[in-house]
């Protein structure tokens, strides 16, 4: 199977109601967003690109995100926002807000996921990662949409989802396998195959891989270019904030160790890092005498990232495609619980020369460490996308041009 290719499995539609003809094509997106912005963000990039792609095209956002509202969405994308849970240190999952068990918080997002592609109709579904959404909530609307015929469904993958065995033995447990075999028209996986095949360890049919395709990276621009900065600053994210208090803590450690220690810093907590923690990071960033700036959350993070000098992360999808996008050298502080996802994906980069890892074997988690980091990723060499066969970051072009594939089966496409 060609790296960008997979066959075209797309059957064409002859159950299309009189009341689709002739109107703008719409594009529905499901995220589940338990925990961090992933998810959203991907699907907002993913919309973004669908709709400026083809100008009479809607797309409807379906996320479980508590910060799906700070963000702002490009023109004829917009954005459901289903009751949000919250995961336990122990596994399990909670209502956020509405003092409702799980199994009726899950019940009622499952009911208005259906309702609102009952009122909505979309010619297309992109469903994020979980093939029958969380605790199985997508189930009942796949089954309708599978009777009905009238929409395609294509389950979007990201690069790397967990270390094989543990990713095989979640997707059995969550009858995941099954629901691929039995809905989905289309797998898209944004990323490479040479760089990492996330479903390695899966028990796929062959029918199913051949519906499969690599689209590249989902690659990120900045709106707005914003004011060159006044002195060179290395940027530190850790993505949504939520599991980034060590790399933070990591990083304030480095520059009160270092009273020399530059580049300045940039510090981007994210809106999960909150409380009594981000109070007390707020009074080390005070302490450092302008020497590391600090906010909370920039909903333009790719401004941030153009006019950075070097980047210190951890290892998001949402982050390395910035990295990626923007050459940006950069050293990945990768987390390893609940999932190796990060440090799969953060090794493999290294092994491939696109970044740095800060890996807590081999280098440990020491303020000694980060202050070499810090000081060496403005003199690594960036992440040339050159670096790696054609086709790293021209993922949302290859996904329009398969929207368009199955939204009108008889165009051209020039995914072919």
């Amino acid at each position: 199977m060609a790296e960008n290719g997979g066959a075209d499995m797309a059957q064409t539609s002859e159950t299309v109601g009189p009341d689709r003809a002739g109107r703008s094509p719409r594009v529905m997106l499901y995220s589940h967003d338990t925990f961090g912005l992933g998810h959203l963000r991907r699907a907002r990039a993913l919309a973004g690109a669908i709709t400026c792609a083809n100008p009479e095209a809607s797309a409807l956002i379906l996320t479980g995100s508590p910060v799906a509202g700070r963000f702002t969405f490009p023109g004829r994308v917009d954005h459901i926002r289903l009751p949000g849970v919250t995961k336990r240190s122990d596994g399990s999952y909670v209502s956020q807000t509405l003092g409702m068990d799980i199994d009726a918080t899950t019940a009622l997002r499952s009911g208005l996921i259906q309702s609102a592609i009952q009122q909505y109709d979309p010619d297309l579904l992109i469903v994020d990662k979980e093939p029958t959404g969380f605790r199985g909530e997508l189930i009942p609307a796949l089954d309708q949409l599978l009777d009905s015929g009238r929409t395609k469904l294509v389950l979007g993958l990201r690069d790397v989802l967990d270390a094989p065995d543990v990713l095989a033995a979640e997707w059995e447990r969550k009858g995941a396998i099954e629901a691929v075999e039995t809905f989905y028209d289309e797998i898209w996986v944004y990323g490479l195959k040479s760089v990492y095949d996330p479903t390695a360890g899966l028990d796929l049919s062959d029918a199913a891989r051949m519906r499969m395709h690599w689209t590249g990276y989902l690659r990120r621009v900045a709106e707005e270019p914003g004011t060159a900065p006044d002195k060179p600053y290395v940027l530190i994210t850790p993505g949504g904030g939520g599991d980034g208090q060590s790399m933070v803590n990591l990083v304030l450690a480095a520059y009160e160790r270092d009273p020399t220690l530059r580049p300045d810093a940039k510090l981007v907590y994210g809106p999960f890092l909150s409380g009594e923690k981000r109070g007390d990071f707020e009074r080390r960033v005070a302490a450092l005498g302008g020497r590391v700036s600090a906010i909370g959350f920039e909903s333009e993070i790719e401004t941030l990232f153009a006019n950075a000098s070097g980047v210190i992360c951890m290892g998001g999808y949402n982050t390395f495609c910035e990295v990626l996008s923007f050459d940006k050298p950069a050293v990945i502080v990768p987390r390893t619980v609940p999932r190796l996802e990060q440090y799969i994906r953060a090794s493999r980069a290294e092994d491939l020369g696109l970044v740095r890892m800060l890996d807590e074997e081999r280098d440990g988690m020491t303020p000694e460490a980060m202050i070499r980091a810090i000081r060496g990723v403005v003199k690594q060499p960036p992440p040339s996308s050159a670096a790696i066969s054609h086709g790293l970051l021209d993922g949302l072009t290859y996904v329009t041009g398969r929207v368009t594939k199955l939204i009108d089966p008889r165009a051209s496409c020039a995914a072919e």
